[in-house]
């Protein structure tokens, strides 16, 4: 046996298994999402009638872990396996795919600070119509309470916007008893209570608007998640400003990973 040791250029083990053992980590992730996702549609009888997919007429909020998860699962499985496997293609399109995710954010950014008046508008429609679709759905029910309680607000841009729904708009042909109201989730909270009051918003509309600042939240969600922006700037950019850093940082290293092996299978 021969003496000498190989002197060419190796790859390097940090970058290949810091890129592996993070991927395998948003890997598992993305498994987790997809996996909660399709529980949630099984729960709700999509999975077994898939044209009810376009049955709802709001947002089905379990698109978002549908989607998440995707994106997850597959920049996990090509940056584990290109790592592992020291597989070129896949860490290549684990960096092409990062960088046209970064530059999506990016675009997003500029337009969402360019054309926020539009973006206004939109939310507004979005909201509204979610609030119209309030019912049919219990995950999109849950996400529009949780909005309503976590911003202290109600509608896109006053109570009013709930005349939009079939149960509590005021008109004399809904026999509803929601009819006039709220849901509860725009109801202001007592300390007080350890029972969630699920009627509290019935007839609040039907009140004096003096009277119903007491009893349910009047302000719209539009303007006050503009407020929840204005108050915790610093934090949004520096998570946008985070993730954006991460997103580079993968990029570089998987390029510089790419690099290694091609000198590497050069120098044979």
């Amino acid at each position: 046996m021969s003496g000498k040791h190989y002197k060419g250029p190796e790859v390097s083990c940090c970058i290949k298994y810091f890129i592996f053992g993070f991927n395998v980590i948003f890997w598992f992730l993305g498994i987790a999402f997809l996996g909660i996702g399709l529980w949630a549609w099984n729960e709700k009888g999509v999975l077994s009638n898939i044209s009810s997919i376009t049955d709802l007429g709001g947002f089905d909020p379990v698109w978002l872990f549908l989607v998440v998860g995707g994106v997850m699962f597959v920049l996990g499985f090509a940056g584990c396996i290109g790592a592992l496997r020291e597989n070129t293609f896949l860490l290549r399109f684990f960096s092409v795919f990062l960088g046209i995710i970064f530059f999506l954010e990016l675009t997003a950014g500029v337009l969402a600070f360019v054309f926020k008046d539009w973006i206004k508008d939109q939310l507004n429609l979005f909201i509204n119509n979610n609030i119209r679709a309030y019912r049919d759905d219990i995950d999109l029910q849950n996400l529009i309470d949780f909005t309503q309680e976590y911003w202290q607000c109600c509608g896109a841009f006053g109570a009013d916007d709930w005349n939009l729904n079939i149960y509590f708009n005021c008109t004399d042909s809904n026999a509803s008893r929601e009819r006039c109201g709220v849901p509860f989730s725009c109801c202001t909270k007592d300390p007080a209570e350890d029972v969630i009051n699920t009627q509290c918003g019935y007839d609040a509309r039907q009140k004096p608007e003096v009277d119903q600042q007491i009893v349910i939240y009047t302000k719209g969600c539009v303007p006050q998640f503009e407020k929840w922006l204005q108050d915790n700037l610093t934090v949004v950019a520096g998570i946008f400003i985070g993730i954006a850093l991460l997103q580079i940082f993968g990029i570089c290293l998987a390029q510089n990973l790419v690099s290694d092996i091609e000198a590497v299978r050069a120098s044979w």
